[in-house]
Order: structure tokens, then sequence, then C-alpha cells
């Protein structure tokens, strides 16, 4: 009996002691979560932050908008012949650099350096017979001229022997007869002088040389029309490019108009893409776009827009891009391909805000920004998102004062002295001890 009392006193005292621990556990637990322990002096902490402001400033959101785009030559020009006859000579060969005007290949041309030779011929005798008509028209006039002259001295006499006859004749001197001869040798000579006159006239009226001026100048064109013919047997290149399909042989016959290869310009070259309707607004009112080789990105040029295309085609419901760039140096090769940026780094440069200066409520974002003494709340309209910052497209301009920390506190219209006092410490927890002392076990 006395055994079984004792053992019974030792279960009692350890179910005592397991009590006794439980409850400490729980006061410590208490302890801990109460609104004044440590955790909760943290969270309170938390909830109230100072106000930041800090510029809303402009960076760099991503790199340029590109493409891939085709380069070919400028245009491609046939070239063809004028004349008929045998090839006699090749002085270019497929994938040279000609220069506008150069010859590429001679072309039998003895018939038409005969024909020549009977142009100057012709031109030589129609000059001779033009110089002759000129010179025979001026000795005709001269005695034209001179028997004119005599007409007038012939008349002149003869009025002087008819008033010399008259007088003869009131004094008695002169019969009937003796007057009217003299009165017929005025008349006559009169008559003759008229007569030289109107051939005078009728000479410098009528143009005896036009028809010689005529011939001449008929045999003046067909020569000039020989020597462009003759020309045309050399065949030369219609602009300054590469030759390609160049397939003229020495001992070919060709014909006019024959097409014997194309000249590619390659300065300038086209550089042509084709655009969503996405990119298409991006260069939408540009001049020129940058450019660059995949191979040498450090490298850039820039490229005049010749042609964008006004509506999307109905088979690749794209808009056309063409670009012109000099390639003077012929450094750029047709047929190869370069990234062309539809935006620039500037345009790239846009107005940010830290994504954490942004209060989200439902499908709208704010943020608050400082006017003079008060946080006005605004609501903007955001784009891309960079890192730790994100565009906005609308709310917010560049320079203005955006609060970066403490946003979650204010209010809009709040005054920024009233955002900017200290908070007042929080209450102490029951049995906490003050600052500086520790508290007793």
């Amino acid at each position: 009996m006395k055994r079984i009392s004792m053992g019974k006193g030792t279960r009692q005292y350890h179910a005592v002691r397991i009590l006794a621990v439980l409850t400490l556990a729980a006061v410590m637990a208490a302890g801990c979560s109460a609104p004044g322990g440590p955790k909760g002096a943290a969270q309170a902490q938390l909830q109230v932050r100072a106000v930041k402001t800090e510029p809303v400033a402009k960076q760099r959101i991503s790199d340029p908008a590109e493409q891939v785009a085709d380069i070919s030559a400028g245009t491609a020009i046939d070239i063809a012949t004028k004349a008929n006859g045998e090839v006699i000579e090749v002085l270019k060969k497929r994938g040279d650099y000609v220069e506008k005007g150069e010859v590429l290949f001679r072309v039998d041309s003895k018939d038409a350096e005969s024909a020549k030779r009977k142009n100057e011929l012709a031109v030589r005798s129609s000059q001779e017979s033009l110089q002759k008509a000129k010179d025979d028209q001026i000795n005709n006039r001269k005695d034209l001229a001179d028997a004119v002259q005599k007409a007038e001295t012939a008349l002149k006499n003869a009025q002087q022997d008819y008033n010399k006859m008259r007088n003869d004749y009131d004094n008695g001197l002169a019969s009937d007869h003796q007057l009217e001869q003299a009165q017929q040798q005025v008349d006559n000579a009169r008559m003759s002088l008229e007569s030289a006159q109107n051939k005078l006239a009728a000479n410098d009226n009528n143009n005896t040389i036009a028809s010689a001026e005529t011939q001449a100048e008929t045999n003046q064109l067909a020569l000039e029309d020989s020597i462009r013919a003759l020309d045309n047997y050399n065949v030369k290149a219609p602009a300054s490019g590469v030759l390609t399909d160049f397939t003229p042989e020495v001992g070919q016959t060709v014909n006019t108009a024959s097409k014997l290869g194309q000249v590619l310009q390659i300065d300038p070259v086209k550089i042509t893409t084709e655009l969503s309707e996405t990119n298409m607004k991006l260069v939408k009112n540009k001049k020129e776009l940058v450019y660059y080789s995949p191979d040498n990105p450090d490298k850039k040029g820039t490229a005049q827009i010749s042609y964008l295309a006004p509506v999307m085609s109905a088979q690749t419901k794209t808009y056309t891009l063409e670009l012109e760039v000099a390639n003077p140096d012929h450094t750029i090769t047709p047929g190869t391909r370069v990234m062309v940026q539809l935006t620039t780094e500037e345009e790239e440069k846009v107005v940010v805000v830290p994504t954490l200066s942004i209060i989200r409520e439902e499908s709208d974002a704010f943020v608050f920004v400082q006017q003079g003494d008060t946080y006005q709340k605004r609501k903007i309209k955001l784009g891309r998102i960079n890192g730790s910052y994100q565009e906005v497209l609308d709310g917010v301009k560049e320079g203005e004062q955006l609060v970066v920390t403490g946003q979650h506190q204010l209010k809009d219209g709040q005054k920024v002295e009233a955002a900017s006092a200290a908070p007042s410490p929080s209450p102490a927890p029951a049995g906490a001890a003050p600052d500086g002392q520790k508290q007793a076990k």
C-alpha cells in the first residue's frame, strides 16, 4: 500500500510539471503575437514610410525597332544595238563595272564609213555650188546697178540735148523734125532707165541662191546623220553600272534593236522591305532611315525613303518600303541584306516611372505628383516595361516631381507639410520595458 501511494504521487508531479511547461509556452506565444510585440512594431514601422520625390525623366526603353531588307540595283538598263553588222571586237566582259559612254563592243562599219565619205563629198560640192551662186548674184547685181546708172546718165544727156534743141527751135535754128528726134531720144532714154531699174528690182526680190542653199543644207544634214549612224557601230554603255547577261562574241551578226545584255546601276542602290501595318506607322512621314549590315553593326548609314506604299497589298497584307542610298565606292552589293531601323535611338528615349511608384486600382494605374505644396493623384497610361521602369504614354511629363515612396499613405490634394510631418510613436505594449532597459525575466 505504501509503495502504491508513492507511485501515484510521482505521476501527479510529472503531470503538474508538463502543465507548467505548456502554460509558459502559451504565455510566450501570446507575447510574441501581441500588437505591441516586436513583430507588431515592425509592421507598424512598414506601414508608415517617408514621402520621397524625384523628377520624371526619359530613359531608353528598348532598342530601335528593326526589320530585314533586301538590297537591289537601282535600275537595270538594256544594252541594244542601233546598227546591223558583224561584231569585230568585244572590249568588256560580264561582271565588269563600266562608266556611261564606255565602248563595250564594235560592229563592222565599212558601209557606214563609205556612206559618210559620199555625204562629205556631196556637202563639199553643194557648198562650192552655193558659193558660186553667191558670187554670180553679186556680179549680176553689180551689172544691173551699172546699167541703171548708165541709163540715168543717158536720160540726163538726152534731156539736156532736148532742152538745147527746143531753144534752137524757138530761135528758128532747128526744124520740127529735129525737135521731134530730140524728144524721141529722151523717151527712149527714160524707157531704158525704167527697164534697168525693173531688172535690178527683180534681181533683188528674187533669191537666186535659195535652191543652192537648200541643197547645201540637205547634204549637211545627211552627213550629220551618217556620222551619228557611224557612231552606232561603237556600242556604248547606256549608264554606269555592272554588266550582266552580256553575250556578244566576235563574228556574231547583230541586228538593229538586238538585246545583248544589261547594265545594273549600283549607284544608287535600292533597299526594299515589306512592312506590317504597325511598322508602317513607325516610318510614316519620315524622310530617311538608318541601316546597317549584320556583319558590321557598328557601321551605320542613312538612306532616303523613295517610296512607301499608301495602301496595303491585297496579297501580302503589307506595305512596300523602298529606300535609296548612294553607293559611289560600290561597297554595297546588290543581292545582300541589311537591317533597317524603323525607329531611332532618340525615339526609344521615353518618359518612364519606377514600377514601384505606380498605384494600381483594378484596371487603372495612378501615380502621385507633387504640384507646389500639394500632392496630386494622376491617372496614367502605361506602355512598355524595361526592368524596374515602365513607359508612361500619358499622364505625367518630363521634369515633374514624382512620388517614388510613401505614395500609398497619400490622398489626392494632401498638403506636403502634413505628409512630411513625423508620425506619433506607437504606445509601448503591456509588460514591455522602456527603451534602453532590459525586461526583467
